[in-house]
């Protein structure tokens, strides 16, 4: 090994030269230009997709999804109207007709509590047993709850039709019976208290309607059974029948919707 002495080798010592520097500290600030562009970049493309699903999603959205709002309810035609209930999705039915001598002999009070208020209707056992014993037993079994009146008639024949859980007009609780008690002439008076029925004089069942004016009904076929009479809420049935039929025709829906929310009776 040889002690000839050499020049200082900078790489081999560890030290740079002010040249070297230079180069060292433009190069850090290169990286970290590239490292701050990257990152921020990531972070605006972060921030573009959020805002694009978030615009998705408000353009996706309902009126009342967006702002929290309910649905304004249409104004009644008739003071004191409510909005009626969706009518039952499952009527019940019945085998048979209930015994008519629970009704024999007896008078009975029927509120029916309506979403335009209550009306009262007196029902006579002994002229039409059948008729109001069924009445009774549909009544308390809660079959014509939340029940839409589905027809309205306002020329030649003022009756307000109700007593079909399914609105159809065609629905019936299972069982069918006879006529009792119909008019000879054909007169119903305003109040009266009838059954609806098909041409089947035996096809009585729940379907009923209550005159609001004075009408003359048929008489062939044996008529319509009558069991009762208004006693109280015959100006709501006339208020009801003066803002007319749906879509302005004489016979159809009632353009003020009405239900029947719960019948309660007892005897007189």
């Amino acid at each position: 090994m040889s002690n000839t002495k050499r020049p200082n080798n900078p790489a081999a010592s560890g030290k740079s030269t002010p040249r070297s520097t230079q180069i060292v500290v433009v190069a850090m600030v290169l990286v970290c230009v590239v490292a701050v562009a990257a990152i921020a970049f990531f972070l605006n493309r972060s921030d573009d997709d959020d805002s694009a699903t978030g615009t998705a999603s408000q353009e996706s959205a309902t009126p009342t999804e967006a702002t929290g709002a309910e649905p304004e309810e249409p104004e009644p035609l008739v003071e004191g109207c409510e909005q009626p209930p969706a009518p039952p999705q499952s009527p019940q039915s019945f085998d048979a007709p209930p015994d008519p001598a629970r009704a024999e002999s007896a008078t009975w009070i029927a509120t029916v509590a309506t979403t335009c208020g209550d009306i009262v209707l007196g029902l006579d056992g002994k002229l039409a047993p059948q008729t109001v014993a069924s009445f009774l037993f549909l009544s308390e079994e809660g079959y014509y709850d939340d029940s839409p009146c589905h027809r309205l008639t306002t020329q030649n024949i003022f009756v307000l039709q109700c007593g079909d859980p399914t609105g159809t007009g065609s629905g019936s609780p299972g069982y069918g019976y006879g006529i009792e008690n119909a008019p000879k002439d054909g007169t119903y008076p305003t109040g009266t208290l009838a059954m609806a029925r098909t041409q089947d004089p035996n096809s009585n069942g729940s379907q009923f309607f209550i005159v609001f004016k004075e009408t003359m009904l048929p008489v062939e076929g044996g008529g319509y059974s009558i069991f009762g009479k208004v006693t109280e809420g015959l100006d709501l049935l006339t208020s009801i029948a003066a803002a007319g039929v749906e879509g302005g025709a004489a016979d159809g829906a009632p353009a003020q919707p009405v239900s029947i929310l719960d019948i309660s009776v007892e005897k007189a």
